[in-house]
C-alpha cells in the first residue's frame, strides 16, 4: 500500500489496491536512435520532461561519441528534472532553465530571449504528440523531436485481471501491454478508470468501455475518480 490518498480511500471504503506496473521505461539503443536520423549537435537547446530521458540522452551521446558543448542550453519542465542534470554535467557551467511542471511554463522560459535557439525535444516513444511538442508547433519554434526512451511491456501473462473489479490506466502503453500479454482479453464486466486524453483514445481504439475519465473540472485526479466510483458502487 502506498501513502495517502489511496491509503485513506482504502480505509474509508474497506477496499484493497494493488499497484502493478504494466510497462517499464527503457532507453533506446544507439542503433535504434540512429534510425531517427537526428544530429544532436545541430541543436543549441535541449528540452527535458523526465529524468529517464536525461539518462538516455547522455548514454546515447557517449555511445555515439557526441561531445555536448558547454554552450548547450537545457530547458526542463520542473526543478527536480533540472537538478537531475547534475548527475551528468557540472551544473554551474551550463545554462539551465526550469518551469513549474506545466508545459506552458517552458514557453514562458523561452520568451523572446531564447526563441532563436534550435531546440531538440527529448520524448518517450508514443503514438501521440506530447503537450510540449504541440506548444512548440503553435509558437513556430525551430525544433525537432527525438525519442530517447520507450515503454516495454511487463510480464503480466500470469496475472488474473478478472480478479479485480476495477483497473486504472494512466498511459497508452498500459493498453498496449494488456493486449501483448493477453491478446484474447475480454472486458467482461471489469470497470476502467482512465487518466489522460491519450489513454482514452487508446482504450476506445481497443474497444474498452471506460467507467470514469479524468482529469475533468469535477474529477481532477484518479483519487477523486476512485472516491466517486466507490461511493456509488461499494
Amino acid at each position: 500500500m502506498t501513502a495517502s490518498p489511496y491509503t485513506s480511500i482504502a480505509e474509508k471504503f474497506g477496499v484493497e489496491f494493488d499497484f502493478k506496473p504494466f510497462f517499464k521505461i527503457e532507453p533506446l539503443t544507439s542503433r535504434e536512435f540512429r534510425t531517427q536520423r537526428i544530429n544532436i549537435l545541430d541543436h543549441t537547446a535541449i528540452v527535458f520532461s523526465a529524468r529517464t530521458t536525461i539518462d538516455a540522452f547522455f548514454q546515447i551521446c557517449e555511445e555515439l561519441r557526441v561531445k555536448v558543448p558547454e554552450t548547450m542550453k537545457y530547458f526542463c519542465t520542473t526543478e527536480a528534472v533540472a537538478n537531475y542534470l547534475q548527475k551528468h554535467i557540472v551544473y554551474r557551467k551550463r545554462k539551465i532553465f526550469f518551469g513549474d511542471g506545466k508545459p506552458e511554463s517552458i514557453i514562458g522560459l523561452i520568451g523572446s530571449k531564447h526563441k532563436g535557439e534550435k531546440f531538440l525535444i527529448a520524448t518517450v516513444e508514443s503514438t501521440t504528440k506530447d503537450a510540449v511538442t504541440k506548444l512548440f508547433e503553435k509558437e513556430n519554434y525551430d525544433f525537432e523531436t527525438a525519442v530517447f526512451v520507450k515503454p516495454v511491456p511487463q510480464d503480466l501473462k500470469d496475472v488474473d485481471l478478472h480478479s479485480y473489479k476495477l483497473l486504472v490506466f494512466f498511459n497508452p502503453a498500459d493498453v498496449k501491454s494488456l493486449y501483448e500479454n493477453q491478446p484474447e482479453f475480454q472486458q467482461n464486466g471489469i470497470k476502467f478508470i482512465s487518466y489522460g486524453k491519450s489513454v482514452v483514445n487508446a482504450m476506445q481504439e481497443a474497444g474498452l468501455d471506460i467507467e470514469i475519465s479524468a482529469p475533468t473540472a469535477e474529477i481532477p485526479s484518479v483519487a477523486k475518480a476512485l472516491e466517486l466510483y466507490l461511493s456509488k458502487n461499494n
